[in-house]
């Protein structure tokens, strides 16, 4: 059956089958086919760029391949840059910074999109690296790795110093020389780049390395760490602004002096560190102290200790000295005494020349009175008085028989009060062994031994216990009980 062409078949835009026009030797092309012809057109025509932009939606894959887009004002133009090439940067792509991608502009067929190959990726300018300095300041800024509170105090005498720095550089000769100079000391050399690809690697692990030694292992763990570098520009120094530096250092248990650079400069380094050194010089200076300063204050503390401890005994005797001068002498303190005294021999000797002489007198005042006659009559008046008395009888047997009568009732009460009356009549004394009378049945079986006194003699016993008491029939006397009435 023949399809019969539709009046508009000529021109070829209406018909319902595509057909080919006279003259016409083209086939039509796939999409595979026309994607690659544009590949092959861009990459020939754009084999090699460079593109100024500000990176957006930086990711990275697992594979290590980097993901971003560049843009300015008004357009924008997808990256990749493999996995090789990526990790070379010396620096952490983030979005916002500016940069200079160089590589080749290729398509990718899968989206119908072009995009750009990175090789290499600069910052672009001084301006946009202090840009990505400052943002980057900020964020560890806020996560308190620069706080003020995790300063640590240095080691006043560091045993063993740590030096993260070039081992071929001027920096680690001055040091080296500086500690010599002051306080030569036990140094540790771990040897880095300080700049370049992988330098910011090296510094970091060379830091978590000291920290991880072994404080009596066989390397000594350092008791300071200096991270050092000379001079350089902002590019040169840029190694000391990554972050897995500055997390490093925060992170080091180890306090840590950064001298990064001159004076002039600073780093993210300086920050984390627990002391900024403006030179490398002046780290070597702030680690340890002068030795000759040291040994001349330890001398004039020892001979300050020598004056204190002569002080007190030098004020001491001093002191002394002032009481002894102001006590009088001995002559002074006895002077009143032997005054005293001599004032009381001379009183005494007149009091017994005064006193001999008045009983001089009075012996012979006496003596006047002592006459014979006075003596004669004295004694004829004594004689008739004796004479004169007379003694009655009867006075003196009624006095005999008052004294009598009273001895007779003393010795009845003597013998009524007798404690060995009662023996005569049949009673015994019950002592124990130290003599002493015991009177309860209950404390006599408590003794070891008894004495049982009996008018004649004492007879020694041994209680043989307690006994049942038996209940007395009434009206019964019990046998062997005496009257106590005798």
């Amino acid at each position: 059956m023949t399809v019969p062409d539709s009046p508009g078949s000529n021109d070829g835009n209406g018909g319902l089958v595509a057909r080919g026009k006279e003259g016409d030797n083209a086939a039509p092309l796939s999409i595979t086919e026309i994607s690659a012809l544009l590949k092959r057109t861009v990459e020939d025509r754009f084999g090699f760029v460079r593109l100024r932009g500000e990176l957006s939606g930086v990711k990275r894959a697992a594979s290590g391949h980097l993901y971003c887009a560049l843009k300015d004002e008004k357009a924008v133009i997808d990256g990749v840059m493999w996995r090789g090439n990526s990790g070379r940067l010396s620096f952490v792509p983030e979005d916002g910074i500016e940069v200079i991608a160089s590589g080749k502009l290729t398509t990718y067929a899968g989206r119908s999109k072009y995009q750009i190959v990175i090789d290499s990726l600069e910052i672009a300018g001084e301006g946009a690296l202090l840009a990505l300095l400052e943002k980057t300041r900020k964020r560890l800024e806020a996560e308190g790795l620069f706080a003020p509170g995790r300063k640590r105090p240095l080691p006043f005498l560091p045993r063993t110093i740590g030096v993260v720095t070039s081992p071929t550089g001027a920096v680690i000769r001055d040091i080296l020389h500086r500690l010599a100079d002051r306080f030569p000391s036990h140094v540790l050399v771990w040897p880095v780049l300080v700049q370049g690809q992988g330098s910011a690697e090296q510094v970091a692990s060379a830091i978590r390395g000291f920290g991880a030694l072994e404080e009596q292992g066989p390397v000594r763990r350092p008791d300071l760490l200096i991270v050092a570098r000379g001079g350089g520009s902002i590019e040169d120094l840029w190694s000391f602004n990554e972050e897995s530096v500055v997390r490093a250092i925060a992170e080091s248990p180890i306090p840590v002096i950064s001298a990064v650079g001159h004076e002039t400069d600073t780093t993210l380094a300086d920050h984390a560190a627990d002391r900024r050194a403006p030179t490398p010089t002046a780290a070597a200076e702030m680690a340890v102290p002068v030795r000759a300063e040291l040994s001349a204050a330890v001398d004039d503390f020892a001979l300050r200790k020598k004056r204190a401890i002569r002080r007190p005994v030098t004020l001491g005797r001093e002191r002394l000295e002032a009481r002894v001068q102001r006590l009088p002498q001995a002559e002074a303190l006895l002077q009143l005494q032997m005054q005293k005294l001599d004032d009381l021999a001379e009183r005494l000797r007149r009091g017994l020349k005064d006193r001999a002489v008045h009983a001089r007198e009075k012996l012979q005042s006496d003596a006047a009175r002592l006459s014979q006659a006075t003596l004669s009559h004295r004694m004829d008046r004594a004689r008739d008085r004796l004479a004169s008395a007379r003694l009655v009888p009867g006075l003196i047997a009624n006095r005999a028989s008052r004294d009598a009568e009273r001895f007779a009732a003393l010795e009845r009460l003597y013998l009524s009060l007798d404690p060995k009356a009662p023996l005569r009549r049949g009673f015994v004394l019950v002592r124990d062994g130290k003599g002493n009378l015991v009177r309860r049945h209950a404390d006599a079986g408590t003794k070891p031994a008894l004495g049982i006194e009996f008018e004649d003699g004492t007879l020694d016993v041994v209680p043989a216990g307690p006994r049942p008491r038996k209940k007395p029939r009434p009206g019964k006397a019990q046998p062997g009980q005496d009257d106590l009435f005798g």
